[in-house]
Formats: C-alpha cells, structure tokens, sequence
C-alpha cells in the first residue's frame, strides 16, 4: 500500500499479507527527466527473513496444496481480473519509473494478466504417470511444488516478468518471494494490492524491494528457500549460482543475450526492417533477446543499409508519456556505459552509421546507433543493453550461421529468408534456446523461453515452464498377495 512521504508516492513492502515499511528509503528517478518520482521501503536482512518465515509457514500450512488445483485456477484468475483493473494507474506509474512509453507500460498489466489465466487454466493438469512393473507392484509418479520459491525480478519488464515466474509458481502450489527491481519497484509494489485483493493467502506472496548486494544476497543465502529464479545480467547470476551452489537450491536462470538475426539474399527487406525496428528499439534496446546484431548477406547488405539509416534517424525520440518512439535509458550510469561501448567500437575499427552519442539534454536519451564492425569486436561481443545494432556480412551460409553463433550467448536468434528448407536449416543450425523466423519476437506466451551458453538455463513461458516449478516424487507399492 501507499502513501505521500515529503510529497511523493512512498510504497512499502508486502510481507504475510501486510505492508511493512523501513527506515531505509530508496529514491526512484524519472529517466526522462533525472526527478524523483516515489520512495519505496528498502528492506533489510531481518525483514528477508520475515517474508522468507511467512513463505515457509504458509507452504508448511499447504495453503495451496490442500486446496483443489480448480480452486488454485480460481484464484490466480482473481489475480489476473485485479491486476487488469490496474492497467491504467500502473501503466502511469511504471511509465514514469521505467521510462518506456505509456501504451506499453499499460500493455505490461494487461500481458501480466494474462500469465495468470494462462497457468489458471494449467493448475488442474500437473499430472503424473504410471510405471509398469509387473506383477504385484503399483508404482506412479506425482509432482510436488518446491516449496519456497525466491525470485529476483530485473527492471525492465517488471509487471510482465514477475507474473511470468509468479503465476506458474502459484499454480504448481509454491509460496514466494519476490525480490523487486530497486530501480523500478513501485508497480510492482502496487500488485501487492492485487494478490490482496484477491484473497491469496497471506504468505503464500510476499514481494520485498532493496539493493542485489544487500536484500537480495539474504535471500538467495537464506537457508529457508528451496528454490532461485532469476532474470538479469551474467556477473550477478554467476554470484547468485554460487550461493545456490553452497546451499544446493535448484535454479532457473535467464541472463544476457547478443542474439543475431541472419538476412539471406533472398529475404523480405520490409519484413526485415519491421523486425530490426521492433528488435532493437523497443524498450531502447534494453530488452536480453533484443535483435542487438545484423548479419547481412553480401548481395543485399548496401540496401538494407540504407533503409534502416533511413527508418532508424527518422524515429522520435523523447519520454515515454509522450509516447515517443525511443525512450530513455534508465540511469545516468547504463547511458555513459553505452557511449563508451561505441566510442571504443570506433577505436577499434568500427565505422558508426548512426548515432553513436548521447544526446546533451535532461534525461538519459540515447539515439538509434548503427555500427558497422568486426565479428571479433567488443560490440559485436558484449551485451550493450541499448539502441545498438551492430552490422555485419557474410557470403557462405556456413559463414553466417559461425558468426551468429560465435559469441558466449545463445539466447534467441532470427532467419530471413523466403525458403523454407533454408530456414528450417537454419533454425537447426542456430546455437539459441528460441529462433524467429520472419518475425522477431514472434512467440508469447504460451511459447517456451530461455537460453543456453552464458545466457542460462531453464525454460519460462509455455508449459514447460510449469515444470521448473515442480520436482518428481516416485511412489512404489508391493502388493499384498
């Protein structure tokens, strides 16, 4: 719940079905224009271990497990009605944090919302299997959830991203704990109100905010967890393993991309821009299976060149309520690491198409970049997290699919190209847990998601995901004769 602290919206955190607030508070900013815009609680180790405590008592309780799995469907379909009703005072609120632009913020509740139906309509279908063996023996499987699961939630797609790991999580009868974004947290402290709203059992969903290095390292150390799930950046999943790793908590990991799309000779060059503008500027490029590299055929290179100069230096760029096409960058920092990046692509070699350079304004405004560069360069190699499209060519289908696969990442990957059998060869090819074909960000919900190589494992969305939340118990009886 909220209030006005020295003028603004302060929000608390949601512990056992209360708001509890801190005498830490963290400031949240306007990228758009550097202001604070709300406070909200930083919660501290012992209150971690509240919510952690809440989470086990309420599983211990089998809060979700003694109920029906038609009851648990209900439930999470309360959740989603509630959270749809927010769309509109929390697409404002996550435009003002997050920066991005207001229709997209208020499609974030309304694609949250959704999460939930979905795994609504997957609670009564957790089904075991029977094994036959012979003669006087039953033997059959069961899936039971976890128990408490902690999941670290990154800033960009907040909302979206907490239903993604929340809703299959409360489906298969997990409690959880969630641990915000301190950058944007405040809509996501708003669908605390949600899960009260609909009557979600208090501890069954605690969601506490505070900083990776404090709030989040008591979590995934605490000793009362049974399960990480987590969405951001390679060094911090690596810290994160190796506390699961000393505790042996099983995790899921969803961590960085440098996804390549390929173009062949042959490919739709509409169809192409269309994907290369909505794979590399939406969210200005922060999104980790953004379309960040371009690999071009030979043949068709200085034409597609052209057109995406063209449809990138046209866009306008300005602060998310506007609705303008390229929002900001969400701090000061994350916006002097991508003019860096740049200014040493130039360094090494690479020629800047477009853009290249922070804009001199209020806010954190990059502009689309194109950078022509080598395969072995830093920018076609490490994840920018910004309006950057790195270019590149190639001649032989072999030599495309090493360049698409020649990076530390396998997150998704994109083929262009009219021929079926090409792009099934392709598809095959292409080291990446997702590939789109045509169309980038051609999945959704119901479509599997994840990576391998540094960018993860363990797959959300889809029915697969509801799998990560559950472990197989086998159960053997010798009959009676």
């Amino acid at each position: 719940m909220s209030d006005t602290h020295l003028g603004l919206t302060h929000w608390n955190n949601y512990i056992d079905g209360e708001w509890v607030d801190s005498d830490q508070l963290i400031e949240v900013e306007n990228p758009a224009t550097g202001e604070v815009v709300g406070t909200i609680a930083e919660a501290t180790p012992e209150q971690v271990d509240l919510a952690v405590t809440a989470a086990r008592r309420s599983h211990t309780a089998r809060s979700l497990t003694s109920i029906t799995p038609y009851e648990r469907m209900q439930m999470l379909h309360r959740v989603a009605a509630e959270i749809r009703a927010l769309a509109e005072q929390g697409g404002e609120l996550l435009c003002l944090e997050n920066g991005k632009p207001l229709s997209q913020a208020q499609w974030e509740f309304e694609e949250a919302a959704r999460y939930f139906e979905y795994y609504a309509g997957m609670a009564d279908k957790i089904e075991g299997k029977s094994i036959p063996l012979g003669d006087g023996l039953v033997d059959f499987t069961v899936y039971e959830p976890f128990g408490v699961s902690a999941q670290i939630i990154p800033w960009n797609f907040p909302v979206s991203l907490v239903a993604r790991s929340l809703a299959p999580a409360l489906a298969a009868g997990n409690a959880v704990v969630i641990k915000s974004p301190e950058l944007t947290p405040l809509a996501v402290a708003l669908l605390a109100q949600a899960m009260h709203k609909a009557n979600v059992p208090a501890g069954v969903v605690n969601i506490i905010c505070g900083y990776g290095h404090t709030t989040g390292a008591a979590l995934v150390c605490h000793s009362g967890i049974d399960q990480i799930v987590f969405t951001g950046s390679v060094p911090t999943g690596q810290a994160i393993l190796r506390a699961a790793t000393e505790h042996v908590v099983p995790s899921v990991m969803e961590l960085g991309g440098k996804s390549a799309g390929i173009v062949f000779a042959d490919a739709d060059l509409d169809q192409v821009l269309s994907s290369a503008e909505v794979g590399n500027l939406y969210n200005s490029g922060q999104v980790c299976s953004a379309m960040s590299r371009l690999i071009v055929h030979e043949d068709i290179k200085q034409e597609l060149t052209q057109k995406l100069i063209a449809c990138f230096g046209a866009k306008v760029i300005g602060a998310g309520i506007d609705e303008s096409d390229v929002t900001p960058i969400l701090t000061a920092n994350q916006l002097a690491k991508i003019d860096a990046m740049c200014e040493h692509a130039v360094n090494q070699g690479g020629q800047c198409l477009l853009g290249g350079k922070s804009l001199d304004r209020a806010g954190y405004f990059m502009p689309p970049t194109i950078i022509e560069a080598a395969h072995d360069s830093d920018i076609a190699q490490q994840e920018v997290f910004g309006p950057v499209l790195v270019l590149m060519s190639f001649t032989t289908e072999q030599q495309a699919y090493d360049l698409a696969n020649g990076t530390e990442f396998g997150l998704v990957a994109g083929v262009f190209t009219q021929n079926i059998n090409l792009a099934l060869r392709a598809s095959n090819a292409l080291v990446a847990g997702q590939v789109f074909v045509n169309e980038w960000f051609a999945g959704g919900i119901s479509t599997p998601f994840g990576g391998v190589g540094k960018s993860g494992f363990g797959r959300e969305k889809g029915q697969e995901a509801l799998y990560n939340y559950v472990r197989t118990k086998n159960i053997a009886i010798r009959l009676k004769p």
